[in-house]
C-alpha cells in the first residue's frame, strides 16, 4: 500500500485497453486531463506500448506529449517526442521463429515491423490490424532484414488456442506474449520488454526506483507492473495480470487510468 503523501515521478502508461479503447487513437477526456495534471506537477509520463512506432505517434500527438520518450514495440523502439526521432532500437532475426511458428500454426498470417513506415506481411491481416503501409511479401522478404517486432495472427482461432499450442514450446532466443483478447502473438528481441526498457529509462532520468508507477492491462504489461514501485492493472485485465499488480482500478470504459492518477494529481 503506497502512502497518501507519495507521488510518482515516472509514470508508465500502456495504450490499448488502458488510456484508449483497443485500436483507437483518441484518449478519453478524463484520462487526458489526468495525464496533463501529472505532467504539470513535474512527472515524467511515458507511453509504454506493444504498438509499433507508427501506431503510437497518433496517440502522442492526440495527447500533445512533448519532452518525453515513447517506448514502442514492447520496449524495442524508443522515440523522442520532441525531436520525433528514434533514439534507441533493438532488432532481431525473425526467420527461425517464423519457420517454427508456420509449422505450429497452419494458416496464420505474419508481419514484421518496418519502423516508422509500416509492415511487411506474409498473408493478409484483417482491416485495421496493422498501422502504416502494409506490403505483402513472400517469406524470404518477410525476414530478409532484422526487425524490432514480429506479430502473428491465427485467423478464426482464439487466444486460448494460441496459448495452448505454445505450451512447452520454445520459440528460441526471443521474448513473446499472447494477447488476451485476440488470437495474436507478438515476438520481440530476447531480453526486451516494457519493464527492461523502463528500467533503462528510469536510470537515465535519475528517478528513484521507489518513485515509479505503471498502469496496464495485458500479458505484455506483466514485466512493467512488476518493475514499478506501484503497478496497477486495469479492471478488465486477465486474472493473471491482476495477480502481479499492487492494485486494480476500473476498466478502460470507466476511465480507470484517470482514477489512479487522480489519487496523486487531483484537480
Amino acid at each position: 500500500m503506497t502512502p497518501v503523501s507519495w507521488r510518482p515521478r515516472l509514470i508508465a502508461l500502456d495504450i490499448d485497453g488502458t488510456i484508449t479503447r483497443v485500436g483507437q487513437e483518441e484518449v478519453a477526456p478524463a484520462v487526458r486531463a489526468a495525464i496533463h495534471r501529472a505532467i504539470d506537477h513535474g512527472a515524467h509520463v511515458v507511453l509504454s506500448t506493444g504498438r509499433s512506432l507508427i501506431g503510437t505517434r497518433p496517440v502522442v500527438d492526440d495527447l500533445e506529449l512533448r519532452g518525453t520518450t515513447a517506448i514502442c514495440s514492447n520496449g524495442a523502439v524508443w522515440w523522442d517526442t520532441s525531436s520525433r526521432e528514434v533514439v534507441r532500437q533493438v532488432a532481431f532475426d525473425a526467420r527461425p521463429t517464423v519457420e517454427l511458428l508456420r509449422e505450429l500454426f497452419p494458416g496464420a498470417v505474419f508481419a514484421t515491423e518496418v519502423t516508422g513506415e509500416g509492415n511487411r506481411s506474409l498473408g493478409r491481416f484483417p482491416e485495421g490490424d496493422l498501422w502504416g503501409v502494409v506490403r505483402e511479401v513472400d517469406v524470404a522478404e518477410l525476414t530478409a532484414e532484422p526487425t524490432s517486432r514480429l506479430v502473428m495472427r491465427w485467423i478464426d482461432r482464439t487466444p486460448e488456442e494460441v496459448s495452448l499450442r505454445l505450451t512447452d514450446v520454445s520459440l528460441g532466443d526471443v521474448a513473446w506474449w499472447v494477447d488476451h483478447g485476440e488470437p495474436w502473438l507478438t515476438v520481440a528481441p530476447t531480453g526486451v520488454s516494457k519493464g527492461s526498457a523502463l528500467e533503462l529509462l528510469r536510470a537515465e532520468l535519475g528517478v528513484a526506483e521507489s518513485d515509479t508507477l505503471a498502469i496496464g492491462d495485458g500479458h505484455n504489461d506483466v514485466e512493467m507492473l512488476r518493475w514499478a514501485a506501484h503497478g496497477v492493472a486495469m479492471g478488465q485485465a486477465p486474472a493473471t495480470v491482476q495477480e502481479v499488480a499492487d492494485a486494480v482500478t476500473g476498466t478502460v470504459l470507466e476511465d480507470g487510468a484517470a482514477a489512479v492518477l487522480d489519487r496523486w494529481f487531483a484537480a
